[in-house]
């Protein structure tokens, strides 16, 4: 299910993921501080499910939802179901500049994976575009990262879950098509975390829904937005693009709660702009068939 390669569309889809990603880190602390985690993703999932419906039926209906590939849908999804788990765990525990900055390893095991399982090349561009991201994190978060904390360690586990998560899904779009994807990513955490939800469940607050809402929508559709740029490009260029999220936080911190930017945050958000800018100039091209199974 290889879309036509282009760098420009996937860096478009990435942008709808990075926005929808950062509503979602907002809807998410606002929830996560009044619920627990495990119901917090249960109701994002369900609620995620119907609000996909009207795609599904554009798509076909469910009988086109059939894939060939199950244990690899399955497989992804307790990968990314973990992650989801301790990315959002961790956002109770550390700062979200700290969450999302340590999150950014996740390119470095993502180019990794996708060297070994998906025959990508790892070229000097993307490769430089990876540590112009790194460093430019380290120098935004200087401080913050001088004490590990359990937070800090909880979401590098998140990274490395959403690592195998996002080679898994490139692998997924030459095969499924992205609704199809997203439909069994909705269903199979929806099933892994009914019993979990069901043990901590308590009545959400009024007030709480519009965040409620907020979280299955971005939930659903930043995932929707990554497998389509997926479909456009190499793994080892989409995920770099991510990085952009790292300053854009940055600049909600200081829009919704007052943080303050400083020249470090700037020179750090130059640096990931420069490096996502010298990623897309590289050529894309169609990659070897998947060893992933």
């Amino acid at each position: 299910m290889d879309r036509e390669p282009s760098n420009l569309k996937a860096a478009l889809w990435m942008g709808g993921s990075i926005t929808s990603f950062l509503v979602m880190s907002v809807a998410g602390r606002a929830t996560t501080s009044v619920l627990d985690v495990f119901q917090v993703m249960e109701m994002r999932s369900v609620i995620g499910f119907v609000m996909l419906l009207p795609l599904v039926f554009l798509a076909g209906g469910f009988a086109a939802m059939r894939t060939r590939r199950p244990w690899l849908h399955i497989g992804r999804n307790a990968a990314h179901y973990a992650g989801q788990f301790a990315w959002l765990y961790a956002l109770t525990m550390i700062p979200l500049a700290q969450l999302i900055s340590i999150e950014f390893t996740t390119p470095i095991w993502t180019a990794l994976l996708a060297v070994f399982f998906l025959d990508e090349k790892l070229t000097r561009p993307r490769l430089t575009a990876i540590l112009l991201g790194l460093i430019g994190i380290v120098i935004i978060v200087r401080p913050g990262l001088t004490t590990v904390q359990p937070g800090h360690v909880i979401v590098l586990g998140a990274a490395v879950a959403f690592g195998i998560s996002l080679v898994m899904v490139k692998s997924l779009t030459r095969t499924d098509n992205v609704v199809r994807i997203i439909f069994w990513m909705l269903i199979i955490q929806s099933a892994i975390g009914l019993l979990p939800a069901m043990y901590v469940w308590q009545t959400p607050p009024a007030g709480l829904w519009l965040w409620i809402l907020l979280i299955a929508f971005t939930g659903t559709f930043s995932h929707y937005c990554l497998a389509q740029a997926l479909a456009h490009a190499d793994a080892t260029l989409v995920s770099p693009i991510d990085f952009l999220r790292v300053p854009l936080s940055a600049l909600i911190g200081w829009l919704l709660y007052q943080e303050q930017i400083d020249i470090w945050t700037a020179a750090g958000a130059i640096l990931i702009l420069a490096g996502n800018l010298l990623n897309l100039q590289v050529r894309p091209s169609r990659e070897a068939e998947p060893v992933v199974p």
